[in-house]
């Protein structure tokens, strides 16, 4: 399914303190720059959760198998928000939850693909989530999405995208997101999702 588009339009080099060049784009939609910081990190702001779920479903069409997104954030930051737009830009044909009680949930696609989206919320270390056979899923050929990965820190695989959301004053609905690519799978993969997000 094609969501509207939240493609802005494109504005100029500008200065970071410093003097330093920095490109940015600007969101027309929400009238806010996006700073690209360098060519393995974005940070933007979401204004709804509308905004969230279309800017998750743009993430999710670029998903390939093999792919691993860890998303960190406060309770209520927008990551479910945020994965259920996921789940739909890469094609799940069930409807994504929060898997907080049943640890993880896996979706599939028409073309038998998979996506499995672990909370770690309640785990306390690797050696648990090795314990439910995250390994296994790791190596099972689908997408991979972790919620509250700082708790299985050393068994996530060094190649990941990491997304951290926050809570940005001046609006409930508003929240802040950084995304960092660790690897050159997940620069490829950020710099397809700023251009398809951003026009950047």
């Amino acid at each position: 399914m094609r969501l509207p588009s939240t493609r802005p339009s494109l504005l100029p080099l500008l200065r970071f303190a410093g003097g330093q060049a920095a490109p940015r784009v600007f969101d027309s939609a929400t009238g806010t720059l996006v700073p690209i910081l360098d060519e393995r990190s974005l940070d933007f702001v979401s204004h709804s959760p509308e905004q969230t779920l279309r800017l998750g479903a743009r993430l999710g069409e670029r998903l390939i198998p093999g792919d691993v997104v860890c998303l960190s954030g406060e309770l209520g930051a927008g990551k479910t928000t945020f994965i259920t737009g996921m789940g739909r830009g890469w094609g799940a044909l069930d409807p994504v939850t929060s898997p907080t009680f049943v640890l993880v949930n896996e979706y599939r696609r028409a073309d038998s693909l998979r996506l499995w989206h672990l909370d770690c919320y309640r785990l306390n270390s690797g050696a648990d989530a090795l314990a439910l056979g995250f390994d296994d899923l790791l190596e099972g050929g689908g997408v991979m999405v972790i919620e509250w990965p700082e708790r299985i820190l050393e068994v996530l695989p060094p190649e990941r995208l990491h997304l951290t959301l926050r809570w940005v004053p001046g609006g409930d609905t508003k929240r802040g997101f950084r995304i960092e690519a660790h690897s050159a799978r997940y620069e490829d993969l950020l710099h397809d999702f700023r251009r398809a997000a951003f026009g950047g």
